[in-house]
């Protein structure tokens, strides 16, 4: 595949497809991945098997000592399950961002859309820097610029399967001088492929924009880039919509947590309806071209089939949610159909 030959058209895992053929798509999933922690997946004990009765206290964190079994989505029946069931719900596309250090798999996203039906557009490059393989400390951000664009254009991790989209990229606060050389790399890919980039910022409120300031710096445009989780990152309006005067896309991704709880930082999540809030205040300051929504599934109990939301929550819930809070359906149609297109139409 040739970037002239993927111009004009979005990369699904089962090949290129028109713009117009997208449909309503969830920006930022996980289908089948393993979030688990790198030093813990030697470990045997992946606890108890996830139940009624104890799916509460493995996402609340507290109680259950071991749950292994929360952080892999490996059971590719029940991802081809729960994706069948968000196209019932109204879905039709999922961008599936599981990425090096995630263990991707790109042949089984490719069963399950040809399962289903449904888009799977899939990405690729690195996680966070402790998720990655060793040997990537050493490497140049050429060499990963070079990776990057050889999984759009050629195929992903072995296989002939080739990513529609760079990321997520990861990045800690303080980011880490790998994790900015495969932002750089990225940056390359992008401007090669003509690929949209994903971002999974660092857990400080700051640290977008620090990411937007960056690219720029770097010499490269903002309007195609996303930057992922704002939800658990931003909390203010301020800061908010100095981020989207940058020109970046915001993600609201965790759609369906309406717990306050939130176990890998201290703060206080919010819920669906104050996501939809400052949504709003996004589109009142001019940026309904700069906003996508998702859950960002990568927890078995977050799925249908354990307990949880699964895919078909914002169309099931949300949407109905938007409308009576005012939303109007060129808003929805914006936030679901056309701002996914405009990034994943590769340019």
């Amino acid at each position: 595949m040739t970037r002239d030959e993927l111009k004009g058209k979005i990369q699904t895992v089962l090949g290129p497809i028109a713009p117009e053929a997208l449909g309503r798509t969830l920006m930022h999933e996980h289908v089948l991945c393993d979030i688990r922690p790198p030093t813990t997946r030697g470990d045997n004990d992946l606890g108890p098997e996830i139940t009624l009765e104890n799916v509460w206290q493995i996402n609340h964190g507290h109680g259950i000592k071991r749950a292994g079994r929360k952080y892999m989505l490996d059971l590719e029946d029940i991802a081809t399950r729960e994706v069948r069931m968000m196209k019932h719900d109204g879905g039709d596309a999922i961008v599936e961002l599981t990425c090096g250090g995630l263990s991707p798999d790109p042949k089984g996203l490719q069963r399950i859309a040809a399962g289903t039906g449904v888009h799977l557009i899939m990405g690729c490059g690195y996680y966070v820097n402790d998720y990655q393989d060793a040997r990537n400390q050493d490497r140049t951000v050429d060499d990963f610029a070079a990776e990057m664009t050889g999984q759009i254009l050629d195929g992903a991790w072995g296989t002939d399967v080739r990513a529609g989209m760079i990321g997520e990229i990861g990045c800690q606060s303080p980011w880490t001088d790998l994790e900015k050389r495969v932002m750089r790399g990225a940056l390359i890919a992008a401007a090669e492929t003509g690929a949209a980039i994903n971002v999974h910022p660092g857990r400080d409120p700051d640290q977008p924009q620090e990411v937007a300031n960056f690219i720029k710096a770097a010499g490269h445009s903002t309007e195609r880039v996303v930057i992922s989780h704002i939800d658990r990152t931003i909390f203010d309006e301020e800061r908010l919509l100095r981020l989207a005067d940058s020109g970046v896309t915001i993600e609201f991704d965790l759609f369906g947590q309406e717990a306050s709880y939130y176990g890998l930082s201290d703060i206080d999540m919010p819920n669906d309806a104050t996501r939809l809030k400052l949504i709003r205040a996004l589109i009142s300051h001019g940026h309904l071209e700069r906003v996508v929504i998702s859950h960002d599934i990568c927890y078995r109990t977050r799925l249908a089939s354990f307990g949880g939301h699964g895919y078909g929550h914002i169309f099931r819930n949300v949407v109905p949610m938007m409308n009576k809070r005012g939303y109007s359906e060129a808003e929805i149609d914006a936030i679901l159909v056309g701002n996914p297109r405009r990034l994943l139409t590769f340019v």
